[in-house]
């Protein structure tokens, strides 16, 4: 397996096999993604969607961490352990965290014995990334690593902040090697009406509140809206069927909160 730094941003060397076109900081091309206002009534598709997904996030970096733990009450914590026991992987093995964020997943996942790699569209979250794991900023729709080269791949809570998921879990099934495994989080929507209903209040109404007096009023709005990105838990699960996960399958957390999905590569 060949190994080289070719388009590295941090840390050690990750398995790259092809180039990508990297925005240089300070540039043209940076001050425009800045520019992009993520305070707005409908939700953007497409190009826009990426680069006001990329700018929101490198404003609420800092403090990222902190109102994912208060609006949480922790739970984040448990789902993210839980998803990391459900890769069912031996110690040691090479794991893909994706849209790693500040490296939460990193750190559950080298508590666990694997290697973790850390991938995030935002400068911003690797900025503030505290796991020490090898880092790289890199769109995960074009994944800069050569086929079948990771044992595993993980992606927390950024599900719906993808422009394409038929194109992210190809990407997947590309890079992750015969018999390897998957375990993907996101937000979900509750079967239980009445779970539902507080859900409903306390994610559109209160995280927002949340969101503006410790960070960015505008982000925590957009968050909750965001929810209708995904599809219906029976089509995420048939997509990643159809990708190469033909025994995917898809568990409600916390009584439906947060939806994980696992899978394991076909041979």
């Amino acid at each position: 397996m060949r190994l080289d730094n070719h388009g590295a941003q941090f840390g050690a060397p990750v398995l790259w096999h092809r180039s990508l076109p990297r925005v240089r900081f300070g540039s043209r091309n940076q001050s425009r993604v800045s520019d992009v206002s993520w305070d707005t009534d409908t939700l953007p598709e497409g190009d826009t969607k990426s680069a006001m997904v990329r700018a929101m996030f490198d404003a609420i970096a800092p403090r990222y961490d902190m109102v994912n733990r208060i609006m949480t009450f922790r739970l984040d914590v448990r789902w993210r352990k839980r998803a990391v026991r459900e890769l069912r992987l031996p110690r040691g093995s090479t794991v893909l965290d994706l849209a790693s964020g500040t490296g939460d997943l990193c750190v559950d996942l080298a508590k666990a014995g694997h290697k973790p790699l850390s991938m995030d569209l935002s400068f911003g979250m690797l900025s503030a990334d505290r796991s020490g794991s090898p880092r790289a900023q890199s769109d995960i729709l074009q994944l800069p690593v050569a086929n079948g080269a990771v044992d595993g791949a993980m992606c927390g809570f950024a599900l719906r902040n993808l422009v394409d998921l038929d194109v992210f879990f190809r990407e997947l099934a590309r890079v992750v090697r015969p018999g390897g495994r998957i375990s993907l989080l996101d937000v979900g929507i509750p079967h239980r009406r009445v779970i539902r209903f507080g859900n409903d209040i306390y994610f559109g109404k209160v995280v927002p509140r949340i969101g503006a007096l410790l960070s960015d009023g505008a982000a925590y709005r957009y968050l909750p809206r965001s929810v209708s990105y995904l599809p219906p838990r029976d089509k995420l699960v048939q997509m990643l069927r159809d990708a190469g996960f033909s025994d995917a399958t898809h568990e409600q957390l916390s009584g439906g909160i947060t939806q994980m999905m696992t899978g394991t590569r076909n041979p």
